[in-house]
């Protein structure tokens, strides 16, 4: 089973595709994909979706796991951040992939055990779990690589 792993953002978006045969979870590609403030909101949500494009179109994923959106202080991220995941969904909608959300106490009970567990809780039992062959510095990319690993183990591929 291959799938498109998502931490939902709108200047980062941390995206992972991950693949788990014959019982073995094995992560294909990751990465943080950054728009600029620079940029008006329009062009950045056409980024977006342009990116999980290519990503459905490159890897060929069959489902998308992505993490709710739980809580915000700040109104304005909550509602940009709603618009990116609207759009990965639409993308992933459009492409006929299953899809299932998460939300970041799921990810984290998954993982660890612990559902008020740190990111470095969270990076250690990633790296734990799945060959890494390159340093991650971006919180947002172990994440999704975080959501995808419970996605797996939710659905007991």
């Amino acid at each position: 089973m291959r799938i498109l792993a998502i931490d939902p953002g709108f200047e980062r978006v941390g995206v992972a595709i991950l693949e788990k045969k014959d019982g073995k979870e094995k992560l294909l590609y990751s990465s943080c994909f950054k728009t600029s403030a620079k940029i008006l909101f329009a062009k950045r949500i056409l980024l977006i979706g342009n990116e999980i494009n290519r990503l459905i179109k490159k890897y060929k994923p069959k489902e998308l796991a992505i993490e709710t959106l739980f809580f915000f202080k700040n109104k304005k991220t909550v509602m940009v951040v709603s618009e990116a995941r609207g759009v990965i969904i639409y993308e992933a909608q459009k492409a006929k992939l299953s899809i299932f959300e998460y939300t970041p106490l799921q990810v984290k009970m998954s993982l660890t055990g612990y559902g008020k567990a740190d990111k470095i809780q969270i990076q250690t039992m990633v790296k734990k779990i799945i060959s890494i062959d390159k340093n991650i510095k971006s919180d947002d990319e172990i994440d999704a690589i975080a959501i995808g690993l419970t996605h797996f183990a939710c659905q007991k591929y």
